[in-house]
């Protein structure tokens, strides 16, 4: 019996699991609304809203669902970096971004993360450059790098792991000064690639089908994890996700460059869309890996 092309649980329901967000179109500051303490968690999750370091009055509105001022700053630099129209009230264009499948990494880390919108003088590309790196900036200190596969749960075979994986590397080193090979299992390698789902040991857990899609650390941490809940493939079709496209995006985090926001065309922005294929780097992705390095 044939293996599927695609590798996922038993579903988690129908459905846009952000879809919990819906109802709240609309939504300003000074309300106080059921289900605003998930747009809280969202954006918390992905480096808008911290409450951690603030003191004990607004620290009490972590988890309720009170529409605050930090609530409405926080919107607003959401949608600022998304290119959406600044307005700070949860309008459908902004729960629209919201509830597109994406990728776990922060979009900031402590507010830190270095963005560059520089012109290119290279006769290569005739562009103005929009890329970022995480803070730092996070790279490797070699360009040989070699990889190795431990995943917790099975993947099918029909998706053509080592294959999709190494056209991933291939595009990246095409454009750049890296080699990347694979060892074996047992061996030491400075990126480890793996499915897994739910917690798996991260502190980073997974969240079932139509939200994170997989995550990567920034140099030199070199872990790469996809989420096997999601329904991956090879060839993708509608609710199906493209293997390579976001293998080719995590790359370029293990790489050093981090979510670029204004570009939705770029292969480093942060969401994706299920059923489509994006695997080719853009002249922000290939400007982005060669200022970090030095290679222009």
């Amino acid at each position: 019996m044939s293996m599927p092309t695609n590798i996922h649980s038993e579903s988690t329901g129908s459905g846009n699991p952000f879809g919990f967000i819906q109802h709240l179109e609309g939504c300003h500051k000074g309300q106080n609304i059921s289900g605003l303490h998930n747009i809280k968690r969202y954006l918390g999750k992905f480096g808008y809203l911290n409450y951690d370091d603030l003191n004990s009055s607004h620290k009490n509105h972590e988890n309720d669902d009170e529409f605050d001022d930090l609530l409405e700053s926080a919107v607003k630099k959401y949608q600022q970096n998304h290119h959406l129209n600044v307005t700070g009230t949860l309008d459908s264009n902004t729960l629209n971004q919201m509830m597109k499948p994406r990728c776990g990494v922060p979009d900031f880390v402590n507010d830190t993360n270095q963005n560059h919108h520089k012109h290119n003088h290279n006769s290569s590309f005739h562009t103005v450059g929009h890329y970022k790196f995480f803070p730092g900036p996070s790279k490797w200190p070699q360009s040989q790098l070699t990889y190795r596969f431990a995943s917790s749960v099975p993947v099918p075979i029909s998706l053509n792991l080592r294959s999709v994986i190494q056209q991933a590397f291939q595009r990246w080193a095409q454009v750049s000064h890296f080699t990347f090979q694979e060892v074996p299992a047992n061996s030491n390698a400075n990126v480890v690639i793996g499915f897994h789902r739910g917690p798996h040991g991260d502190s980073d857990d997974f969240d079932g089908m139509f939200k994170t899609l997989a995550h990567a650390n920034p140099p030199t941490g070199g872990n790469c994890h996809f989420d096997a809940d999601e329904m991956w493939s090879i060839n993708p079709t509608v609710n199906e996700v493209d293997l390579e496209s976001v293998a080719v995006h995590e790359i370029g985090h293990l790489l050093g460059l981090d979510h670029e926001l204004g570009k939705p065309d770029a292969i480093m922005y942060d969401s994706f869309e299920y059923g489509k294929i994006k695997r080719e780097l853009t002249a922000d992705d290939i400007q982005g890996i060669r200022v970090l390095y030095g290679l222009q």
